[in-house]
């Protein structure tokens, strides 16, 4: 990490299809090799079954309930206090947010074993829509981690 001065945050394009920058960056995680349109085919494609077995009408209203779903609010960070460490759970930041909702959504589409990558990821999001599934499990042990250690809170740094 630099000391002397801030690193500019970069600026990612919308998507094409939807206009929407928060799809556009999943799809940069989904991408693999810099092979973008067949990450943008596996998220379009999961987000038209999604639209097909959900009846509704706006695939980024979609997106943003699954996101809400799994987004957490808290998290354990590793803190050295006096020779001992101690996870002191912190507040998460919307950017961070984003980035493990994104990790364990994947992840969790990755570890399932049905037909295809757009398959699994649609059947992730159904059952993160419905508070199931292994994304969501990651989440409710983020939580749970985070509660168990409520009593080192007050070693969290004051920024």
């Amino acid at each position: 990490m630099p000391r002397s001065k801030q690193i500019a945050k970069r600026t990612i394009a919308p998507d094409p299809r939807f206009n929407n920058l928060i799809i556009a960056k999943f799809i940069n995680v989904i991408m693999k090799n810099g092979k973008k349109t067949v990450a943008q085919d596996i998220v379009y494609g999961a987000l038209a079954v999604l639209k097909e077995k959900k009846q509704a009408k706006d695939e980024v209203k979609l997106f943003e309930e699954v996101m809400d779903a799994i987004r957490p609010a808290v998290e354990v960070r590793s803190r050295r206090v006096g020779g001992a460490n101690y996870q002191v759970p912190m507040p998460v930041s919307s950017d961070r947010q984003n980035a493990l909702a994104f990790r364990w959504l994947i992840a969790a589409a990755k570890a399932r074993k049905s037909g295809g990558m757009k398959n699994c990821l649609a059947s992730e999001m159904l059952d993160a829509m419905a508070g199931t599934g292994g994304a969501i499990k990651k989440k409710e042990d983020t939580h749970r981690m985070a509660e168990a250690n409520k009593a080192f809170a007050h070693f969290a740094r004051r920024r």
